[in-house]
């Protein structure tokens, strides 16, 4: 598996080539189908975008609708391709399918129990995220497992609790996403909000948010407007200048109502969408842009990371206005409230509180430790004995 640093400067060459840049949609669920339809919505045709997944003919139906309406808006200038004989349950299914696409950009927005929210049932239950992680990490590890065999070097983009699922693979020793997105991406935008009414400023995107922090704060921060007593890394400025602000104040601000169904997947689907509009346009336009990303390049949590085209190479590298071992260590407070004790040598492991939570309120006990070759039969515990059950009695 090639550096990230690598992809960035083999993507470079193809762009300067004027090559067609390749972006592979796995699965269009809601998430993918935002995506599709913001990618077209950049009228770029170098982009090819395929859709990959096991049912063509819906895939087709989706971007049947897109491609109409992407024509009414005079917006339609990409390729795009389905993809429809993948199954991402099957690593040799996935494999054919990359050798065929030859993908720059892997997007997984897959799900392995499609149409829920899983959050529905976890927050108002163990106010945890963490323990879907087993349920997170299968589909997405065929992917990369698929990607190492077939000698893949596009640039990956994970859609599903990246916080501990790319750290979970990298800590087992296989290929792992690049990046994930969602999280900081969702809670950012709030912050900005409450800081352009509170110092009059017109245009949100001079305000400079710096922000590190897990999953968990992206939910108790939107919902309830407090950081649990965690005190996080965050930097707000405005022309450069560092804003006198007190930070509780933002982030109580950021509590406002928002839908809680599938429409909350535009700010995903918008999440990935600005990691890709990011990458072309820094090696474009031969600038620096920041992007927020949680389990990039295997650390545990969210952070701040800059992709730099100002000199011949791309770089990717760590936001320096905090130190890593900072950073580092907010993340994992951060995590711990979300049910996650660490992510090492292959395993997952679980907090005593989660564990505790789930017996008493699902009557199952939990590994304490998972390793990611026993993921799959506690995703299996989790659904049977916790998703099912909870939407019968819905």
């Amino acid at each position: 598996m090639k550096t990230l640093n690598e992809k960035l400067n083999l993507l470079k060459k193809k762009l300067e080539r004027g090559e067609k840049i390749t972006i592979a949609i796995f699965g269009l669920g809601s998430v993918g189908c935002y995506l599709l339809d913001y990618l077209v919505s950049l009228a770029d045709p170098q982009l090819r975008l395929v859709v990959v997944g096991r049912n063509a003919e819906k895939m087709q139906q989706d971007v049947n609708i897109i491609k109409t309406a992407a024509t009414i808006r005079r917006q339609m200038r990409s390729e795009i391709v389905v993809e429809g004989s993948c199954d991402f349950k099957d690593v040799n299914s996935i494999e054919v399918a990359l050798k065929k696409i030859q993908p720059d950009f892997i997007v997984n927005s897959s799900r392995l129990y499609a149409g829920l929210k899983y959050g529905t049932i976890s927050w108002s239950n163990l106010r945890a995220y963490g323990i879907w992680s087993p349920m997170s990490v299968l589909l997405g590890k065929n992917i990369m497992e698929a990607y190492g065999k077939a000698d893949c070097n596009a640039i990956c983009i994970n859609t599903s609790y990246s916080d501990a699922v790319i750290p979970w693979l990298k800590s087992a020793g296989l290929p792992y996403f690049d990046f994930g997105s969602g999280n900081l991406n969702h809670l950012i935008p709030r912050m900005k909000f409450y800081v352009a009414e509170k110092f009059g400023i017109d245009n949100l995107n001079d305000i400079d948010i710096t922000l590190v922090a897990s999953h968990f704060h992206d939910v108790i921060i939107s919902k309830e407007g407090h950081t649990e007593g965690v005190k996080l890394l965050l930097s707000i400025k405005y022309q450069d200048k560092e804003l006198d602000i007190n930070h509780d104040e933002v982030y109580k601000a950021c509590s406002i109502p928002m839908p809680t169904d599938q429409k909350r997947n535009m700010m995903n689907a918008s999440s990935n969408f600005y990691i890709i509009y990011s990458i072309l346009s820094a090696i474009r336009e031969k600038k620096a842009v920041k992007i927020h990303t949680p389990g990039v390049d295997g650390h545990i949590g969210g952070y701040p990371y800059i992709i730099d085209a100002t000199d011949n190479e791309v770089k990717g590298y760590f936001h320096p206005g905090f130190s890593m071992e900072d950073m580092e260590r907010v993340n994992r407070k951060s995590i711990y409230c979300d049910g996650i004790e660490n992510v090492i040598d292959g395993y997952l492991v679980y907090t005593d509180e989660l564990l505790d939570k789930v017996k008493t309120r699902f009557h199952i006990n939990l590994p304490k430790r998972i390793h990611l070759a026993e993921a799959e039969s506690v995703a299996n515990l989790l659904i049977n004995g916790i998703i099912k059950p909870n939407i019968e009695n819905s």
